[in-house]
């Protein structure tokens, strides 16, 4: 048995508040948020320092109708507020599972969260903790796919992964074509040009920027982190 050697120390792994709801309609899927904590429980037993962003969209799903119409500012703060919720059930989950897990709020709600502090977020990941950043950026006009490459830029980060319901980017939608393929890896220019949308346009210019890879793999697939962080051929790359 080779001894399994990660190829990252420090990564960002943005989860969508989709990915929690499972085959649920809106909410927390109590067996999919398990699920999750366990692949990450795998990564970080190599010795990976991980920090992750999560979204909010299975919590606002939920009260989406009512925000139809409404100033968009106080309706991405009511996202932020859901991904606040997110992470305290993901924090409570690693919690429980053994893992020591911190969150991090964008906005100031210091009665359930401590607010997001550069230096202290570090101090955690030195220490093996994982760290949550709720809130997104603490900015309406953003998405938390911004915030995930912000944050992973601000902690230095190698790489950001991005777990989405699909194993990674295709040359078409294979739901709707038989003859998608997969791209093992693609550059951050040619994502563009072939309008690829792996990312909204503030995040990937910011990755790309940055020079700061990303990789978009299947959440729902099992050990599909593991074998991301072991570096083998598992979603798509996408590099400078």
């Amino acid at each position: 048995m080779h001894s399994e050697k990660p190829t990252c120390k420090r990564i960002l792994l943005k989860l969508s508040g989709e990915a929690l709801m499972g085959d649920d309609h809106f909410g927390i899927n109590r067996s999919t948020i398990v699920r999750m904590v366990d692949e990450i429980a795998e990564v970080t037993a190599l010795g990976v320092e991980l920090a992750v962003v999560i979204g909010g969209g299975n919590i606002f799903r939920g009260v989406a109708g009512g925000s139809v119409g409404m100033d968009r500012a106080t309706a991405d703060y009511m996202g932020m507020l859901a991904t606040v919720m997110n992470a305290l059930a993901l924090a409570d989950t690693m919690n429980k599972a053994g893992l020591v897990a911190r969150v991090m709020s964008a906005i100031s709600i210091e009665q359930v969260v401590e607010p997001y502090v550069r230096p202290k977020a570090l101090q955690y990941l030195e220490e093996g903790k994982v760290v949550i950043f709720a809130a997104g950026t603490g900015n309406p006009f953003f998405t938390t796919d911004t915030a995930a490459a912000l944050r992973a830029a601000e902690i230095g980060a190698e790489i950001v992964l991005k777990a989405t319901k699909v194993d990674g980017v295709y040359t078409a939608d294979p739901k709707k074509d038989a003859t998608a393929t997969r791209y093992s890896k693609i550059t951050f220019n040619e994502a563009m040009t072939r309008n690829l949308g792996i990312m909204d346009a503030t995040a990937f210019a910011l990755c790309r920027d940055q020079k700061l890879p990303i990789k978009v793999f299947s959440i729902i697939k099992h050990g599909a982190l593991k074998r991301v962080i072991l570096g083998e051929d598992e979603g798509t790359l996408v590099y400078v």
